[in-house]
């Protein structure tokens, strides 16, 4: 196994950064392909409980070398600010072992402003934004008004180019939103305190990685949010504004060329989704209050309240297709033990007549959940270490869902920490 890919099977949120923190350990690199500070990655270690959203998850092991690709929306301002707030915390993170692509293009301070504008504007409509200015960053990006990380490398080009796309930002935010225009010297300034501490960590990582491959060495990719966020096959328009599947990863990564020998899909063992669209296995009350808070499922960079229910065989199946996984991880089993029984979304009802495929984004709205039970085990499985120690219907609902998905489950989640977990 030389190329695995770990994503997201539902909307995000699943526990990737969780396992790629345990599975890291056994690979060279750690590559972060797509998306940006949008959305973040909870990694439980011995120096306590961390929240990254750009720097990947492998940070935290020695010899690791973690890397920003061209596909990502590289944030200077978000990106030194978690640079600087994991160093305070003991962690090493250089030149060695943190690399961003030159090709990647940067997210500058108006793309966040364009963001809640547009929420704004948008009103009862909106599309449940984290307004990190992903949406405008990538369309600013298919319209090549961007700028490139290894235009820091380039300083008399770098000003120039700051000026030509400052006067054209400047034409939308007057004129369409109505807001303040951007002073440039406000823009550099915002240069010189952020990006250009960045200069050490910029690299050819395309190359780097093409390097890696021919000595032999092994590279974990790793997604943000999950399959039903991706911009073609998610709930669009609640969508995200990247590929988050594994088929982009050697896009996104500068090895176009390459195949993936693993991608382990996340799924958790129940559902959950920040923001706005269509969510048919949703609840809420009491019980929705219940799981949240034994879940603990409050956004890692927003703070928002999850929105949560029961796990959606209908929405995994379709994941797990799109992702072409070969294996599947689920990960808080153990935030289901307060159950008497175990509510599973087996189908959809829709027009009356039940479904088992994932059907087209507008017609979501009109779906109802179709619910089988399973027993519980009304017990605390947080010490579980191997699949006998499970109680009989836990391991009952892994194998439930295995069947139902059509996928292998490869490893259990039963807690945060490290160790919390059982390989199968």
């Amino acid at each position: 196994m030389k190329n695995c890919a770990i994503v997201g099977i539902n909307w995000g949120d699943e526990g990737k950064g969780r396992i790629v923190d345990l599975l890291c350990k056994e690979y060279d690199f750690v590559v972060r392909y797509q998306g940006g500070g949008n959305a973040g990655h909870t990694v439980v270690n011995e120096l306590g409980k961390f929240a990254l959203h750009l720097i990947p998850s492998g940070i935290f092991h020695k010899g690791v070398v973690n890397v920003l690709g061209n596909g990502v929306a590289l944030d200077p301002q978000s990106l030194w600010e978690e640079i600087e707030s994991v160093r305070s915390r003991g962690i090493e993170v250089t030149g060695e072992n943190l690399k961003i692509s030159d090709r990647a293009s940067m997210l500058l301070p108006w793309h966040k402003e364009l963001d809640a504008l547009e929420e704004e504007r948008l009103k009862h409509k909106k599309y449940g934004s984290t307004k990190q200015g992903i949406a405008p960053f990538y369309s600013d990006k298919y319209q090549k008004k961007t700028i490139l990380v290894g235009e820091l490398l380039h300083p008399k080009h770098l000003k120039e180019h700051i000026k030509d796309l400052l006067d054209w930002k400047n034409l939308t935010l007057t004129g369409v939103y109505n807001a303040d225009p951007i002073k440039l010297e406000d823009l550099y300034a915002w240069f010189d305190e952020y990006a250009e501490k960045l200069r050490p960590f910029i690299c050819d990582t395309g190359k780097l990685l093409k390097a890696a491959q021919k000595e032999d060495k092994k590279i974990l990719f790793e997604a943000q949010l999950g399959s039903l966020r991706d911009l073609d096959y998610g709930i669009y328009p609640y969508t995200t504004s990247s590929n988050t599947l594994a088929s982009y990863a050697p896009i996104g990564s500068g090895l176009g060329s390459t195949t993936m020998n693993e991608i382990i899909g996340i799924v958790k063992a129940y559902s959950t989704c920040v923001g706005e669209g269509p969510f048919v296995c949703e609840w809420f009350g009491e019980e929705a209050d219940k799981l949240r808070e034994v879940g603990q499922e409050y956004g890692a960079k927003t703070g928002r309240p999850r929105r949560v229910g029961p796990i959606d065989i209908v929405a995994t199946r379709y994941g797990i297709e799109v992702q072409n996984a070969t294996s599947i991880v689920i990960t808080k089993l153990d935030v289901l033990s307060y159950m008497d029984k175990i509510p599973v979304c087996v189908k959809y009802e829709l027009n009356g007549e039940q479904i088992d495929d994932f059907p087209f984004p507008v017609e979501l709205a009109d779906c109802k959940p179709v619910i089988e039970y399973l027993d519980g085990w009304k017990q605390d499985i947080s010490g579980a270490r191997k699949w006998e120690d499970l109680p009989v219907n836990a391991r009952k609902y892994i194998e439930y869902i295995e069947e139902k998905v059509g996928c292998r489950v490869s490893i259990v989640s039963v807690g945060p920490e490290r160790d919390s977990y059982i390989k199968r």
